[in-house]
């Protein structure tokens, strides 16, 4: 089969790592004597538009005609950025109602979407893996509508009410990340601040429904709706979740007081929290949450505002055209 390659660089992404990333894997295409086209971003809503401007010419996949790809050149949307650049992207095709396969070279802070699908965070291996793949990989997302603000749209990795979005707030809002980017050490940002969320995040209810049961929750500290076991660059709250089955994974965490909380904090370093009597976790196709006291909110790592929430989500499927490696024999 033969590839076009529409690299997507959003050269800002990590603090200007991608930059960087973007440099290695454009010497990489023109050494491999790729045909590619790229396209920057300048500011913050450029992947949408770029990929509106493109979208006509990249190829559509389907199984039942796979060997339909193979007598023609296949026209493939490579993204290098962060999860949030990601994020843009899937989001401009389910705008324009276009199910198309996308690939991707993490260059961001946390890169939690690569790490949970088993996408090298290397570029030249990130690159070796697109490369050699043959067919993309069906992964599992969900599809979320809030309906206090009217919003709509896809999820990759996860959506937070609590501590985690209150994390996510605090580090973008800092400078203290672009000096970490600059070391290759993004995701520590996002331990940075976590002791200060810890003292500043307060209990609050939610209701959630699902598998036909209505669930109360008083003293919710974080409450993170998953697909993949990661979040925060590398915390795996929930490490049971799979991006290869078709679930949504839901976890609460409720705080009963500040030493139990300290506690499961190191219960989450130590990778022993799923045992922890205050966390709680639920799987289903369909999930509710209505949270009326104002929170801060994250989607894919970006902050979504302190607001009220009503929000339903469901499954829907993203191709990602990559090898995976952990599958192959």
């Amino acid at each position: 089969m033969k590839f076009h390659y529409h690299i997507l660089i959003n050269p800002a992404a990590g603090s200007g790592n991608a930059a960087k990333t973007a440099e290695k894997i454009i010497q990489l295409l023109d050494d491999g004597d790729y045909t590619y086209t790229p396209y920057y971003t300048k500011r913050p809503g450029d992947e949408r538009a770029i990929v509106e401007r493109i979208v006509d010419l990249l190829s559509s996949w389907s199984e039942t005609s796979e060997e339909e790809h193979l007598d023609r050149s296949f026209h493939l949307l490579v993204v290098i950025g962060g999860d949030g650049t990601l994020h843009e992207v899937v989001n401009q095709f389910y705008t324009l109602d276009r199910q198309l396969p996308v690939s991707y070279i993490p260059a961001g802070s946390g890169n939690d979407f690569a790490r949970g699908i088993g996408l090298s965070r290397e570029p030249e291996k990130a690159f070796e893996q697109i490369t050699s793949a043959v067919r993309p990989q069906p992964i599992n997302t969900f599809h979320y509508e809030e309906k206090i603000q009217e919003e709509q749209g896809i999820i990759l990795n996860n959506v937070g009410i609590g501590l985690d979005a209150l994390i996510v707030a605090t580090t973008n809002a800092s400078t203290s990340k672009k000096l970490l980017n600059k070391y290759h050490l993004g995701s520590a940002s996002y331990a940075l601040y976590l002791i200060k969320a810890i003292f500043t995040q307060k209990t609050f209810p939610i209701l959630v429904e699902l598998n036909g049961q209505s669930l109360s929750f008083e003293r919710t500290f974080l409450c993170t709706t998953t697909n993949i076991p990661y979040f925060g660059g590398g915390i795996a709250i929930a490490p049971m979740a799979d991006p290869k089955k078709d679930m949504i994974d839901l976890v609460v965490v409720e705080k009963p007081n500040l030493l139990a909380i300290l506690r499961f904090l190191l219960q989450l370093v130590r990778k022993k929290h799923t045992q922890n009597k205050h966390y709680k976790h639920y799987t289903s196709s369909r999930i509710r949450i209505v949270s009326v006291v104002p929170q801060h909110g994250q989607a894919d790592g970006e902050a979504m505002g302190e607001r009220s929430f009503d929000m339903n989500f469901s499954t829907a499927t993203q191709y990602i055209w990559y090898a995976d490696k952990r599958t192959e024999k």
